[in-house]
């Protein structure tokens, strides 16, 4: 039961930036060109990467809030353009595929990576259209000591509930070195590993394509 109170609570408060503190440090300070746009030959640092994803997110949904109730759908667009590039769900579907990702075709691949993209979208949209102020809290912004995966702790804190520790997974790409999220660890429980063992089992008895076709009705 924590464990789906914990994933309801951090999906709905992906990346908040309302009420955002850092873990024993101030503020990290967002330039206004590493805010619009991630995909710049800088390197910019995961922590900020996390931060800057959140504000921009947030604040196009703040500013939304009647036109969202009007057309719920516009919701997805707002995570397509704001959440998505700062997901590698590429990676996560590879990891996800596991043992599986050499025995498919390169067609086959590419069709699941698409078919779990919208699955996300639609995931976050739904959730997002039920936002709560909920409090996030980074952990401070430090050197990456040239490691191309980092776990960033971050707590949900919500007025009346437990406290919940999440880390967030990112990755740096070598060719781009852009920082990009692809895991989040829930109470000690990596969300990608629950998934991954979900899905290898229904791979393994009905196969990589009803699988894809599977997850593209979802996200419907």
């Amino acid at each position: 039961m924590r464990l789906i109170l914990a994933k309801s609570i951090l999906t709905l408060a992906l990346f908040s930036p309302f009420i955002t503190e850092v873990l024993a440090a101030p503020t990290v300070s967002v330039s206004a060109s590493s805010a619009s746009s991630l995909a710049s030959s800088e390197v910019i640092s995961p922590y900020v990467v996390l931060k800057t994803a959140g504000t921009k997110l947030f604040s196009r949904i703040s500013a939304n809030q009647q036109a969202i109730s009007k057309f719920p759908h516009l919701m997805r667009d707002i995570v397509e353009e704001e959440l998505m590039p700062s997901i590698d769900y590429r990676y996560a579907s590879y990891r996800i595929l596991g043992k599986h990702l050499k025995k498919i075709s390169k067609e086959q691949r590419a069709d699941f990576v698409e078919a779990m993209r919208h699955y996300l979208v639609r995931t976050y949209s739904i959730a997002l259209s039920n936002y709560k102020n909920q409090q996030v809290i980074f952990e401070s912004d430090k050197p990456t000591k040239g490691k191309r995966i980092i776990g960033i702790k971050t707590q949900i804190i919500e007025q009346g509930a437990p406290t919940i520790n999440i880390v967030f997974q990112m990755r740096q790409n070598k060719k781009t070195k852009q920082w990009k999220a692809f895991d989040i660890t829930v109470e000690g429980i990596s969300l990608l590993s629950t998934k991954q063992a979900e899905l290898n089992k229904k791979i393994a008895k009905q196969g990589i394509d009803h699988v894809t076709l599977e997850l593209a009705a979802l996200a419907k």
